[in-house]
């Protein structure tokens, strides 16, 4: 499979959701990632053959080789395409820790289920994630 650009699929209608993905999009390395909001382009979310209630149920990164990544396997995918990033997410990975970090994510999941968004439920009342 020929190599592409990442991409990182976010809730930008999720407050904390859109400052994280803020963050990294001011780092270095972030131009070479195409960033997808999927509560606004279900027409790219069409094209990735992936359904909005999917994407806004868990944090999705597809690597450049086209391989999805969901959840903590999803930032740890994130990480490893910032040079300020990149030793953690080999850290993780070799000391097979993803398994906790899922663990914490599936908790803030739960966390987030219970906050509001601009006063309404925010998507993660379905258990939304990133």
């Amino acid at each position: 499979m020929a190599r592409s650009r990442p991409v990182v699929l976010f809730d930008g209608m999720c407050p904390m959701c859109s400052r994280e993905i803020a963050h990294y999009r001011r780092r270095r390395g972030a131009g070479s990632i195409r960033w997808v909001d999927v509560t606004r382009d279900v027409d790219a979310l069409r094209v990735l053959g992936i359904e909005q209630r999917e994407a806004l149920a868990r944090f999705h990164v597809r690597a450049a080789d086209g391989a999805w990544h969901t959840g903590a396997a999803g930032f740890v995918e994130l990480w490893a395409q910032f040079p300020a990033y990149a030793w953690l997410s080999r850290l993780i990975v070799r000391l097979r820790l993803l398994g906790v970090l899922e663990r914490a994510y599936q908790a803030w999941l739960r966390l987030r289920g219970t906050q509001r968004c601009d006063g309404l439920p925010c998507k993660s009342d379905q258990g939304n994630g990133a």
